[in-house]
């Protein structure tokens, strides 16, 4: 009897305190961010209902920020504590990494980290967060991240002259290139440009033709990125309030009907913005900056006439830019893959323009797209800005191209 109290003695205090701690040592704790009402919260509560079922040692602490100003509190401090500068819902940590909005994809992502982070080293930031303990000067590394950029080596390849580039960008890559190129076979950029190159032939001097030609072409696409680009910064900011996502798909859904309906009733592709009358009087102003005397009052002439151009453009092609401004603020890329896409965009817009001008300056003679090209690129444009504004309601993680 004495045998048996003792062995319980050493059970009860030296054995079971650390079958205790090891249990708890195998605790993690996915914190869930989430509002009410939101539809992509709704879906990834129901995955995590069956995330937790498959591992019991999982702990779900669901804070709803929307009408909780406490949780939204305690949202904002893990935001600052991650450096996070697009906040939104569901927002999900465990350990130290962030998984931000819900998608099939994401879904993947989170049960990959309860994996990774079962058989690593964890630190439960956000309580310690809780606790006001965490030294932000001294962040925990994302060591779940930085074993899933390991996987990211396998699907990047060494493109000569552009460096490295990972496959799995291809998607998001080939989306700009697409809309770019169609946007860019835009009839009211097009007549200006073959005006000027008509103009720029009947001048003597090579080297003027050239660099009044480059100036026009380069002013163009700096001005176009520069208005994407803050597009973009804004949409980053705007595109998790589902109502603000809805409106721009309401204005890609009416673009894109817009343009099946030009490409149906009209025969001619032309700039139907600009009237004749207008038209005249961007006629008489290349001409006025062309021939002027002054080399440097040329060049800040045609410089004044791209940049009003592109405000025509913008009206013109009816939303592509705003459509891909829109897909890239779904993706989670950082600032530079952001500029990089955008450049990517802007070469494919200018490519035909680039073509058009090259051809002209060395063979002198007016070569211009043919409206049949145009009028496709129409239809083309309007399918696709048809189809994202669909997805855009309905199914706007079919557009996140950036899988993690």
């Amino acid at each position: 009897m004495k045998k048996l109290i003792s062995y319980l003695f050493l059970f009860v205090f030296f054995i079971l305190p650390f079958y205790v701690f090891a249990l708890e040592d195998d605790t993690l704790t996915l914190y869930f961010f989430h509002g009410d009402g939101c539809p992509h919260c709704a879906e990834e509560e129901q995955f995590l209902v069956t995330l937790q079922e498959e591992y019991p040692e999982l702990v779900i602490e669901q804070y709803e920020v929307w009408y909780n100003d406490e949780n939204a509190d305690l949202l904002a401090k893990v935001n600052d504590a991650f450096s996070i500068t697009r906040t939104g819902v569901p927002t999900n940590v465990i350990g130290s990494t962030v998984i931000s909005g819900y998608s099939e994809v994401t879904g993947k992502r989170i049960k990959r980290a309860v994996e990774f982070y079962k058989s690593h080293d964890y630190v439960d930031v956000v309580s310690k967060i809780k606790e006001e303990t965490y030294d932000k000067e001294n962040p925990v590394p994302d060591e779940f991240g930085k074993d899933e950029s390991k996987t990211d080596d396998d699907l990047t390849i060494d493109v000569p002259l552009f460096g490295k580039f990972n496959l799995k960008n291809f998607s998001l890559s080939a989306a700009a290139a697409l809309i770019g190129l169609i946007d860019g076979f835009n009839p009211c950029a097009m007549w200006i440009l073959l005006f000027l190159i008509s103009v720029l032939i009947g001048m003597k001097d090579r080297k003027r033709m050239w660099i009044l030609g480059v100036t026009f072409l380069v002013t163009s696409a700096l001005v176009y990125m520069l208005i994407m680009l803050s597009w973009i910064t804004i949409a980053v900011k705007i595109t998790t309030i589902v109502w603000v996502r809805n409106i721009i798909a309401i204005v890609a859904l009416i673009g894109g009907i817009w343009n099946i309906r030009g490409y149906i009733k009209s025969k001619d592709s032309g700039c139907e913005v600009v009237d004749d009358k207008k038209r005249k009087k961007i006629f008489q102003k290349i001409r006025k900056f062309t021939s002027e005397k002054s080399f440097i009052l040329a060049i800040l002439g045609v410089m004044g006439l791209a940049i009003s151009v592109n405000l025509v453009e913008l009206a013109c092609s009816a939303g592509l830019p705003l459509v891909f401004t829109e897909l890239l603020a779904l993706n989670e890329t950082t600032s530079m893959m952001k500029f990089l896409y955008t450049l990517v965009y802007i070469f494919f817009f200018l490519i035909d323009d680039l073509v058009v001008f090259c051809i002209a300056m060395f063979t002198m003679k007016v070569t211009g797209i043919s409206t049949k090209y145009n009028k496709y690129s129409h239809l083309l444009g309007g399918i696709i800005m048809v189809l994202i504004g669909i997805l855009l309601i309905f199914k706007p993680e079919w557009l996140m191209f950036n899988f993690k």
